[in-house]
């Protein structure tokens, strides 16, 4: 099925390419309180613009990202390895978070109270799991409603009183200052501390609380390709909030160092030492890889830091099948010691090169060095 293609970031907020970054901040809060889920009656629908108009106040209200965007479009973004969030799987809370609404739109901290904790967890994989994804089973604790009580705090069988403070509203209105200025504050009741309500009796599981720490096991997915320190969140596995609405649970993902292979994105690179005698003659060497041992052959001739590349032998993409390639850097060690035979056959192979030819054939960089005296020689001389 093909992907749909992005709007124009600019027709999205409704401005044009010069606007500044005052009329784009002023259109985004324009767009946002327009297709706010809660001032909608689509709210599917209502939540799919918001998002747009999200990613795209995202990239035109950070100067980089706009630049490059003007150039070359969406895919100059990608291209140019700059960081875009996918709003399309992204929670609205977050979004919230992120850009401060808020304290805007008195949206955020309503949805928040109706949202228990969020839990975090790490799970720990190998590189080789990374390169074909694997399932762990996790445990960790969270509170759970009491099954005694059923979260109302109060022992089965005993009376559960209104508070008389609030009048079961678990809030109260307090007021200071004098004349025209006074001001108003709500906060929790003091005397039931926000439940509205008065045991006689405290529950003896929870002990009044009306919750209590339960384990929980799950088996997480992660995906291949996935990065070291990516976050994979579960959502409704945090803590359950005062309307029942849980929070999420978030699995910081932790890929441990491979003993001999290094990551680079989706390539791996492996740092290869090999002799002298090796780089010159040639050889074939077993490596090792994520699945199984490869013979890599080194060609005659090689030279230090000389990359050999074998495709398809590193890491997938997290969203693309395309896997990367193990690249092979050539570490030529040169012996610190000589026994007396290798001396003397290193000497009569010193002298069975060309006379005057005792630097390696490869000049290029010494014909830098004499190019760039004989340039300099030839300014001085024009200069006098």
């Amino acid at each position: 099925m093909p992907v749909a293609e992005k709007r124009d970031y600019y027709e999205v907020l409704g401005v044009s390419r010069e606007a500044s970054q005052e009329e784009i901040k002023s259109a985004w809060r324009k767009a946002a309180l327009k297709h706010h889920p809660d001032r909608n009656k689509d709210k599917q629908e209502a939540e799919k613009k918001f998002k747009e108009v999200a990613e795209a106040y995202e990239v035109l209200s950070d100067h980089e990202k706009r630049k490059m965007y003007d150039l070359y479009g969406p895919e100059g973004l990608r291209g140019a390895g700059v960081s875009v969030h996918d709003f399309r799987t992204m929670d609205l809370r977050d979004i919230f978070d992120m850009f401060g609404l808020g304290d805007m739109f008195g949206f955020a901290s309503r949805h928040r109270e109706d949202y228990g904790s969020d839990l975090r967890v790490q799970i720990d994989v190998t590189l080789a799991e990374v390169a074909h994804g694997v399932e762990r089973e996790i445990e960790f604790r969270r509170e759970e409603f009491c099954p005694r009580c059923r979260n109302s705090g109060a022992e089965p069988g005993t009376d559960v009183k209104r508070c008389p403070t609030c009048g079961g509203y678990g809030q109260v209105e307090q007021a200071s200052g004098f004349g025209f200025f006074i001001s108003r504050v709500v906060t929790d009741c003091p005397r039931c501390h926000g439940k509205g309500k008065l045991i006689t009796t405290a529950c003896k599981e929870c002990r009044g609380s009306g919750r209590t720490m339960q384990g929980r096991k799950l088996k997480v997915s992660v995906p291949a390709g996935i990065q070291d320190g990516q976050v994979l969140r579960l959502r409704g596995e945090g803590e359950p909030g005062n309307t029942g609405h849980r929070g999420d649970l978030h699995c910081l993902v932790c890929v441990r160092p491979h003993p001999f292979l290094m990551r680079q994105g989706s390539d791996l690179i492996l740092d290869l030492p090999i002799s002298f005698t090796q780089a010159a003659l040639g050889d074939k060497v077993q490596i090792p890889t994520l699945s199984k041992p490869e013979m890599l052959e080194i060609p005659g001739g090689s030279q230090p830091d000389d990359l050999l590349r074998l495709k398809g032998k590193g890491l997938p993409g997290l969203r693309a099948h395309r896997k990367g390639d193990l690249i092979v850097r050539l570490l030529v060690e040169i012996p610190r010691k000589l026994s007396t035979e290798q001396e003397d056959l290193l000497r009569q192979f010193a002298q069975t090169e060309p006379r005057g030819n005792s630097l390696p054939k490869t000049k290029s960089f010494w014909e830098r060095i004499k190019s760039y005296l004989t340039n300099e020689e030839d300014k001085e001389r024009s200069e006098q």
